[in-house]
Order: structure tokens, then sequence, then C-alpha cells
């Protein structure tokens, strides 16, 4: 997963360092033209004083040893439109003294062309620019030692970017499960096929791993073999499964899960839902009876990693219609670019929890930004 966003984040590394170093060649050739000629300006100049330096020379060395020392040039060294980046001067000195800036005319050619590939890797629009406005307000101006690594400076500052986007919303989810009154009641929605019974079955595996006993709610009443298929997780893992005939109230299925629970100490209740999609009134209308008659503690909203932006849109969607407290990616492993994962979580607000990896039990990976982040800005 994310080898697309990987190298896009990588191409964009490099334009920004081959930019830069393009730059402080240009000034360290300029700085260099600037000193032959207050040196030839000297042996002429009747006011040389007698240490062999000028006025103007002693003023270059000031503000070479205020660079050196990490000040800040004077105040009247900008462009001489009045713009924000450094001034010729200003930019001389720190790359004598083996510093540089990064400016923003440096940032602008690769941002627009990461924006750009971005979209192209299914990341929504508004969360796109909200990357490259956050890499520019962390870049632009930035001063670092040439002894360091370009290609560092900018990684650093697309991970900040990045983590700043994904991680929206995060939560300890273990430790939500632990703290909440038994039994946890978590609801599972979204669209027909994309995971939603097997995200089920794995999060109970997940749970049981860590010492959570759980039971299974079939509130998909209407899909035929919606039954069958959790009866075979519950088997397959041992857990008990409440069902009810085909057709019949959600809401009371999970209801009575509940209250199976709550006679046998059960920890977590899972319930699955009928697949739905936003503008469907009588499936939305159940969950909404659900919230009432159940009150979950958590719903999440269940979609395929390969949706795209077509995931990102329907989760705003579900989220507008009925709350949801986070989300779970299926077919994770199959996506290679990783729009969905990079844009849901800022585009509802509510986090990603969940990455399915595979098609065993076992596969499911908790969401971790900070794991993402390297995976997407590291070397690996």
């Amino acid at each position: 997963m994310f080898d697309g966003l990987k190298d896009k984040l990588g191409r964009f590394q490099r334009d920004v360092e081959a930019d830069a170093d393009a730059e402080v060649a240009g000034d360290e050739e300029a700085e260099g033209t600037a000193e032959a000629e207050a040196e030839s300006t000297a042996e002429v100049d009747p006011d040389t004083d007698g240490a062999g330096g000028t006025d103007a020379q002693a003023a270059a060395e000031a503000d070479l040893d205020a660079a050196g020392a990490g000040a800040e040039a004077p105040a009247e060294d900008t462009d001489a439109e009045g713009g924000d980046e450094p001034g010729f001067a200003k930019r001389a000195a720190l790359a004598a003294t083996g510093r540089t800036i990064i400016t923003a005319e440096e940032l602008e050619g690769p941002l627009e062309q990461l924006e750009l590939e971005l979209l192209q890797g299914d990341v929504e629009m508004g969360v796109a620019s909200e990357i490259a406005d956050q890499i520019r307000e962390r870049l632009v101006g930035e001063t670092r030692k040439q002894v360091e690594s370009g290609e560092q400076v900018v990684a650093r500052a697309i991970a900040d970017a990045l983590r700043e986007v994904i991680g929206v919303g995060q939560f300890d989810f273990e430790g939500r499960i632990a703290e909440t009154d038994r039994p946890v009641v978590i609801v599972f929605t979204g669209v027909n096929g994309v995971g939603k019974t097997t995200s089920i079955a794995k999060l109970a595996r997940w749970l049981e791993e860590r010492g959570y006993s759980s039971v299974l709610a079939n509130g998909d009443t209407y899909r035929a073999g919606a039954s069958e298929q959790l009866e075979e997780h519950a088997e397959a893992l041992g857990k008990k499964v409440i069902t009810h005939e085909k057709g019949g109230d959600p809401a009371a299925v999970i209801y009575d899960a509940v209250e199976y629970a709550e006679a046998n100490d059960i920890d977590v209740v899972l319930g699955d839902t009928a697949g739905r999609l936003h503008t469907s009134n009588d499936l939305m209308a159940q969950l909404e009876k659900i919230d009432r008659v159940v009150d979950p503690d958590l719903t999440l909203f269940v979609d395929e990693a390969v949706a795209g932006q077509d995931a990102t849109n329907r989760a705003r969607e579900f989220d507008d219609a009925a709350e949801i407290d986070g989300a779970v990616l299926t077919k994770a492993d199959a996506d290679s670019q990783g729009g969905a994962a990079i844009s849901i979580a800022h585009v509802t607000g509510k986090p990603i929890l969940f990455l399915g990896t595979g098609q065993g039990y076992d596969d499911l990976e908790r969401f971790d930004p900070d794991v993402i982040v390297d995976r997407l800005v590291g070397e690996d």
C-alpha cells in the first residue's frame, strides 16, 4: 500500500532539493563576484583603513558573522518588491557560512506538480491542497545547514504535513473499549459488498487476542445469505451469533445481542447492518432506529481502500446522514495509492481506525498515522 504516493512524494523531495541547490550555486557565484569587486575597490580606495579593509568590507563581514550565528538579516534586506523572501545579501551571507534558505519561488513549481499527482493518486482535492499548504508553510524561509541533506529537510516538512492531515480525530481504540461500560456496542455500516461482515469477524479475533469476549449480531436481515455468512465466521471463531428471521427488525436483533451479552458477561457486541446508500431513506431510518433503541458506543463506517475518491465521498455522506465515529478500510493490501486513507479522516473529521490487509482473520491492522507517515516518507 502507498507505493504510488510514496513515489510522488519522493519526486517532490528531489525536485525541491534540485531547485534549492541551483539557487545556492547561483548565490555563491554572485557572492564571489561581489567579493572580487570589493577587493578591487579596496586596492584603489583612498579611505582604506590601516587593517587593509574598507567600511563596505567590514559591513559585509559583520553580515556574514551575524548569519553564521543564526541572526536575522537587516529588515531592509528583502526583495525589491517588498516580499517576504530573503534578499540577495542575506542569501549570499548564509551561503558563505554553509547555510541556505528555501524560498516560495523554489517551491511553487514542485508544489503544483505534487498537488496534481496527489489528485491522480485518489487524494481528495481539498486534502491535496491542504497538504501542499502545510508543506509550504513549513518550508518557506526555512534555514538549513548545507551539511544537512535537503531531502531530510523536505521529508520532515512532508511528514509533519501528512501527520497533521491523516491524524485527525485519532483516539486510543483499545483504551476506549477498556473504559466503556459493558457490553460495548459497536455497529458497522457502509455500502453493499465492501467487507463489513468480514471486518466484524476480524475485529472479533483482534479483540479476543487482547482478552475481550464478543458476540456477533446479524442486523443485516434483508440480504440473502447474510445470516449464513456471519454464522460461518462465528463458527470458525468459536463465537455466538444472534440472528432473527429474514426481514426482521435490525434494531431488535442488536438489542437481543446486547441482552445476551449482559446475561453472559460478554464484553463487546459487534452488530452487522444491511449495506445501504446514504440516499436509501428506509435503510438510513433503520440506522436512526438502531441509534434510538440500542444507543451504540461506536458506529464504524466500512469501505474499500481501492475505491479511492468514491470511498472518501461515501464516508462524508454517511457521516452527514448518520454520524460515524471512525472508519475501517478493507483491501488496503490491494491499494497502491492510498488516497482514501490519506483523505477520509480530514474530510469527515473522524479517524481511520483499522486497515484490512488480507483474507485471514488476523489481517486487520490498527491504523497508526506515524507508521503510515514512515511508510510514505521513510527510506524503506
